[in-house]
């Protein structure tokens, strides 16, 4: 058995990439030939990311609470505990809390071969995050 310590600190998302507060745990780093980036990421009730995309695209893994997740053009779709979710390579999407819960989500991505995981666009402004649909069932 081989534990590795977390030595890396819990880290605020930055600004230009998340509306609301969202903090940011590092699982997994790319290294030694490993493309992998893992993150636990925790959004309180309402933040969620600004619009980005993934060059070999994205899989979350809802962990507690409920979220909210799209991809440009679709509908928005309410995510919940053990629900994965698969963003396609350069799919344009946005995903995070739902209006009144907490949401956690571990993030798995591969990075391209200059090291980069994301293209940040802009803002899910206020409008397009009220158009997320009712929690049936919370």
């Amino acid at each position: 058995m081989e534990i590795t310590r977390n030595s890396i600190e819990t880290a605020a998302g930055p600004g230009d990439w998340f509306t609301g507060a969202v903090f940011i745990d590092a699982v997994a780093t790319p290294s030694d030939g490993s493309r992998l980036s893992a993150s636990s990421v925790h959004f309180t009730p309402g933040a969620r990311t600004a619009w980005h995309t993934h060059p070999n695209g994205q899989t979350i893994c809802v962990t507690e609470g409920v979220g909210r997740a799209q991809g440009r053009g679709g509908p928005i779709e309410v995510i919940r505990p053990g629900d994965r979710v698969f963003f396609e390579p350069g799919e344009d999407h946005w995903h995070g809390a739902a209006p009144d819960r907490f949401m956690t989500h571990l993030s798995l991505v591969e990075v391209d071969d200059k090291g980069n995981s994301a293209t940040w666009g802009a803002h899910v402004s206020d409008e397009e995050y009220a158009a997320s649909p009712k929690i049936e069932g919370a």
